[in-house]
C-alpha cells in the first residue's frame, strides 16, 4: 500500500480504499483477513454484534449484528460524521467482520453525508468498492433513506 506521510491518508488506489465525491479517502475492510501491510489507521470504526476489543489506535465500536441494521442509528450517523471529518486528514478505516455487508452499508451512509442522494450513494459504492455491498434488502433500504431530504442544510 502507497501511504504519503505529508498527507496522513490512504493512496486511493489501493485495495479496499473508497475515495469519497469530496476527495477524502477511507478504507473498507474485513476484519476475519489479516491486517493489511502499510501504516496502521488513525481512527477505525467497527460494526460487530459484539465490542471487537481494543486496537492500538483511536476507535469506536457501533453495535451492529451480522446481516442486520445498527442496534441505533443515531449513534451510527455521529460516528459516521467523525469519520467524514477525520477522513480527510487522517487514515480512517471502517470494518465488520467480512467487509461487505455491514461495512458497504456504512460506506453508502457516508458517502450519502458527503452529499450523493441514497440510491447513488449506493452505486457508488458498488462500482468502487464492491458490487455486493448490502447483503440483504433492509441494509439497502436503510442506507438509501438514511441521510434525510434537507437534513444536510
Amino acid at each position: 500500500m502507497t501511504f504519503d506521510p505529508e498527507r496522513r491518508m490512504w493512496d486511493a488506489h489501493s485495495p479496499g480504499v473508497l475515495q469519497l465525491p469530496s476527495g477524502s479517502v477511507v478504507r473498507g475492510r474485513a476484519l476475519r483477513d489479516p491486517m493489511p501491510d502499510g501504516p496502521s489507521p488513525d481512527f477505525g470504526v467497527y460494526l460487530q454484534g459484539k465490542d471487537p476489543g481494543g486496537f492500538d489506535w483511536d476507535s469506536r465500536w457501533v453495535r451492529w449484528p451480522d446481516f442486520w441494521l445498527p442496534s441505533d442509528s443515531k449513534e451510527l450517523e455521529a460516528v459516521l460524521r467523525e469519520v467524514l471529518r477525520r477522513c480527510a486528514t487522517e487514515r480512517v478505516e471502517i470494518a465488520c467482520t467480512g467487509g461487505v455487508g455491514r461495512t458497504g452499508t456504512a460506506l453508502a451512509c457516508l458517502v450519502a453525508l458527503d452529499g450523493l442522494p441514497g440510491d447513488t450513494a449506493i452505486d457508488y459504492v458498488r462500482r468502487r468498492y464492491s458490487p455486493r455491498t448490502m447483503e440483504t434488502p433492509w441494509q439497502k433500504r436503510f442506507a438509501k433513506t438514511f441521510v434525510k431530504p434537507g437534513s444536510l442544510l
